[in-house]
């Protein structure tokens, strides 16, 4: 028999939250509401590499394709660091993942790089040439 949870979802969270804030606690779907819970949490941490693929992959092309330096490729470092630095102040305990999120990222900003660039892969570094605080510091800016 299927529930609420899986064939109207939005209706089963509406529920859940009617349930929780009347007190009901011994109908609330605990299984279903801690795995949403965990659920919200990788999708944060999901956002975080997310920005990191974005501003890696622009810092990677500031540095090896100085020449083609514009406004664009600064307007967008620029917002990724507004809104990882926003993601991190609504997310503080994310700052203890940067480490791991910035090599997930790096990854893929290299495929970007090497898609858009036309560089190959090889040329950029191995692991990510920028420390946390250079990731996030609007005053840095690598040099070839």
């Amino acid at each position: 028999m299927s529930s609420l949870y899986d064939t109207d979802f939005y209706a089963w969270a509406n529920e859940q939250a009617s349930l929780l804030r009347t007190g009901k606690l011994s109908a609330v779907d605990i299984e279903h509401i801690a795995e949403e819970i965990e659920s919200m949490g990788r999708s944060e941490k999901r956002e975080l590499v997310n920005r990191l693929v974005v501003l890696l992959l622009h810092l990677l092309k500031w540095q090896f394709q100085p020449a083609l330096r514009g406004n664009s490729w600064r307007l967008s470092v620029e917002e990724q660091r507004l809104r990882l630095s926003d993601h991190l102040v609504d997310n503080p305990s994310l700052k203890s993942k940067m480490e791991e999120a910035t090599d997930a990222a790096y990854r893929l900003a290299l495929i970007e790089a090497e898609r858009e660039t036309g560089i190959l892969r090889r040329t950029f570094p191995a692991t990510c040439p920028y420390s946390a605080s250079e990731i996030l510091d609007p005053g840095f800016w690598p040099t070839p």
